[in-house]
């Protein structure tokens, strides 16, 4: 464990101490578990380094609600206690927005993102959310408009806590695009064309915001592309690391 402003961060830290770093990140709602099929295959040649991001998985939660600027600062602290000053970073989703953010601000020797939402999504909102803001205007409704919030939001957004729900409104809303402009570091992309979370136009923009990077879209694959075409994507890994 790794305590940070009194938060203990769980992470596992293996392989070879004498290879290059990979640090893996996981999506919302997921822990260490779901990176370690692209990293068990590189414990001989890396060092790798799983984290489950603060509220997930043996870490703790968040004492308030925390942005993704707060993410990335965790992640820095930690990896400076484990000396580690330029990683391989490799995130998925919710992991993959952080590992962004934090190549656009500190050196990072490779960078590859996994399904990464990186802006705001501009929707119309449907009747029943039209319905439940009116609902919260009526006196007396206010608390029923809540629990009915809660029973119309997304499965993340039922299954977090308030805090976490609040984080989890923070990412959303938390737009990417100009950052995503300072990455220097090689970038890859890995994206299915199937992905009803994130869609894959965003794969084809995201690609031409970071400059030196490339894209591979998995077809008939879907937010969890990266364990579906599995073979691949560790193919994909050992290129482009090495």
């Amino acid at each position: 464990m790794y305590e940070y402003n009194g938060i203990n961060i769980n992470y596992k830290d293996y392989g070879n101490k004498d290879g290059k770093p990979i640090v893996y990140l996981h999506g919302w709602g997921q822990n260490i578990e779901m990176m370690e099929p692209i990293a068990k295959p590189f414990i001989k040649t890396n060092r790798l380094i799983l984290i489950d991001l603060p509220g997930f998985g043996k870490s703790s939660e968040p004492d308030y609600a925390w942005d993704l600027e707060d993410f990335v600062e965790m992640l820095n602290s930690l990896l400076k206690s484990l000396n580690i000053e330029k990683p391989n970073l490799i995130g998925h989703s919710f992991g993959g927005k952080i590992s962004l953010l934090y190549a656009s601000q500190y050196p990072v020797d490779k960078l590859i993102l996994l399904s990464s939402p990186f802006k705001v999504k501009i929707k119309k909102q449907p009747l029943k959310v039209r319905i439940l803001k009116k609902a919260k205007q009526i006196p007396g409704l206010g608390k029923l408009a809540e629990v009915m919030k809660k029973k119309m939001g997304s499965t993340d957004y039922r299954n977090a806590s308030p805090i976490m729900r609040d984080i989890l409104v923070k990412h959303v809303n938390t737009d990417l695009t100009e950052e995503a402009k300072k990455i220097k570091c090689p970038t890859f992309i890995i994206w299915g064309n199937k992905d009803e979370e994130v869609p894959v136009s965003d794969a084809y923009e995201l690609e031409q915001l970071i400059n030196n990077s490339g894209l591979t879209v998995y077809e008939g694959c879907t937010h969890y592309a990266y364990l579906e075409n599995l073979k691949q994507t560790n193919a994909i890994i050992a290129s482009f690391i090495k």
